[in-house]
């Protein structure tokens, strides 16, 4: 049970204005990523700070995990892979990554914040599935070195803000097909999902148009909308899902969150879901980071997986 010191901590992490560093951080690749273009090599990452959403960073071609331990005592063996976002444009690193991991650990779970790629026909020759590798690539090395990080690998999930959640969603729902070396024994299967105001559909009618264009192009193939639409990929096999959305959400409908539940409900895959009367996109307004945050640990405590 969540007790309001505990409460007021996990705020206090996350609206703290100092950046938090990460013990370790790993590169996901040995070498050059997947795809790697020429002109890569001439590309600087960008690195600026917004003064509503904090730190973004672009132009990513050496993806990285961000190592965040608990302290000995307080190991469960659970983790979450944190995926920012930004809408496959730039990544908000603290904001959706860093202060999030922080809170985590106070709970006693290990976090990996995912800088993964953003999508780049100048930069990568499978733009549409960089995001995907990353992610991919993040849940194998966590199940790789579970035993040095001492984490139950049975008990790996994956965490989405916005287009973040896109991609957390879109790991959960293609683990089956990979679009990275598969090695025996690694599951690239998350455990559980945790969807934060998350972008599900690409479909015209509720999907986040500029999600969409980032990461498909300009004109995608219908083929390829429905590819990437989440709630139309969910099978018997999916893990379950933590969802979250403001009903006031004028970025990205809480819609897509609604169609994913129903989705898995469809399927018998066990879920929460919770729409807030107000809150904005990301929360920005009316809703501290304590409130979803308290229930989403509730959630993973209720399932098994803490």
């Amino acid at each position: 049970m969540l007790h309001f010191r505990n409460i007021c901590l996990l705020i206090l992490l996350a609206t703290s204005p100092f950046s938090v560093t990460a013990q370790q951080v790993v590169p996901l690749y040995d070498g050059k990523a997947p795809g790697w273009l020429p002109a890569a090599a001439t590309v600087k990452e960008n690195i600026r700070t917004d003064k509503t959403v904090g730190l973004l960073v672009s132009s990513i071609t050496e993806p990285t995990l961000e190592v965040f331990l608990p302290e000995e005592g307080k190991k469960n063996g659970t983790a979450v892979i944190i995926c920012p976002g930004g809408g496959y444009g730039v990544l908000l690193l603290n904001r959706e990554g860093r202060d999030v991991a922080k809170a985590f650990n106070g709970s006693g779970v290990a976090a990996f914040v995912l800088k993964y790629r953003l999508p780049s026909t100048a930069l990568f020759s499978d733009p549409v599935n960089v995001p995907l590798q990353d992610a991919q690539r993040a849940i194998q090395i966590v199940r790789e070195r579970a035993e040095e990080w001492k984490i139950d690998p049975r008990k790996v999930g994956i965490m989405g803000f916005s287009a973040g959640g896109h991609l957390a969603a879109t790991a959960g729902t293609h683990f089956d097909r990979p679009v990275i070396g598969a090695k025996p024994g690694v599951s690239l299967r998350p455990d559980f999902m945790l969807l934060i105001n998350p972008v599900i559909s690409f479909t015209d009618s509720i999907g986040h148009a500029g999600s969409r264009r980032n990461l498909l192009g300009p004109s995608p193939a219908p083929s390829q909308v429905r590819w990437f639409s989440n709630e139309l990929q969910v099978t018997a096999q999916t893990p379950p899902a933590f969802l979250v959305h403001a009903g006031d959400d004028t970025v990205v409908g809480e819609k897509n969150s609604l169609l994913f539940y129903q989705a898995l409900r469809a399927h018998n895959i066990p879920g929460s879901l919770h729409i807030y009367q107000k809150g904005e996109h990301g929360f920005l307004k009316d809703l501290g980071f304590g409130e979803w945050f308290g229930r989403c640990l509730f959630w993973m405590q209720q399932a098994g997986w803490m």
